[in-house]
């Protein structure tokens, strides 16, 4: 059977899809996390020193609340390189499938992904494979085709990325130093620098620039 860990900040994605793979064979949730850290501590539970990782595969959200699953996917790849880690998210492709997958992800889906497709990827994982959709061979075949000018936002570390992604939400300052467990300042200090990154003045024109990078939805 495929051990498979879910880490999601929301019981109810977490129960849904414990419930949808359970109807296919030789696939079982067998742990769940709300967070990067809980994620941390059952993957070393998990870690026997000598056959190593006891789960297959972990299927990782993007969008959980203080360290991003970017975040964790690096934590878990650095600790414990062998288990492969399955992206998902309710994001668009374009804005995280090719950072994931150069940070070591065996794949990327969104929420809204076909069951199958889900199941598809999680075999193909646990097998040592890298699952790929059609979208997202396509951003990875045009970010290591023609050399091109990069992007001002392709420049943002991964905090400010994180950051940016919730300014251009509408969120405010306080907002997402509370979402991410930081200081108003320090939130402030991040903000100024993707500011001046992505040539941006303000909030507003912060967001239309993602909507032009398709980045998040207009």
């Amino acid at each position: 059977m495929i051990k498979v860990m879910i880490v999601d900040d929301h019981l109810i994605v977490r129960q849904g899809l414990r419930q949808v793979l359970g109807d296919y064979e030789g696939v079982g949730v067998v742990a769940e996390a709300a967070d990067g850290p809980e994620a941390m501590q059952l993957i070393r539970q998990w870690f026997d020193p000598i056959d190593g990782p006891r789960l297959d595969v972990v299927l990782l959200d993007i969008a959980l609340p203080g360290r991003d699953g970017l975040e964790v996917l690096k934590q878990i790849k650095a600790e414990v390189p062998g288990l492969p880690v399955l992206m998902l998210s309710t994001y668009p492709d374009k804005q995280f499938a090719v950072r994931c997958i150069r940070a070591g992800a065996a794949g990327y889906l969104n929420k809204s992904a076909d069951p199958d497709d889900i199941a598809a990827a999680l075999r193909r994982a646990a097998s040592g494979g890298v699952y790929l959709t059609p979208v997202v061979s396509q951003l990875l075949a045009s970010a290591v085709s023609e050399p091109r000018a990069q992007a001002p936002h392709e420049s943002l570390s991964q905090r400010e990325h994180q950051v940016f992604r919730l300014l251009a939400e509408g969120q405010s300052v306080g907002q997402i130093a509370q979402a991410l467990s930081l200081s108003s300042n320090t939130v402030s200090t991040y903000r100024a620098r993707i500011l001046e990154k992505t040539g941006t003045r303000n909030d507003v024109e912060l967001a239309l620039y993602a909507v032009r990078q398709q980045l998040v939805s207009a």
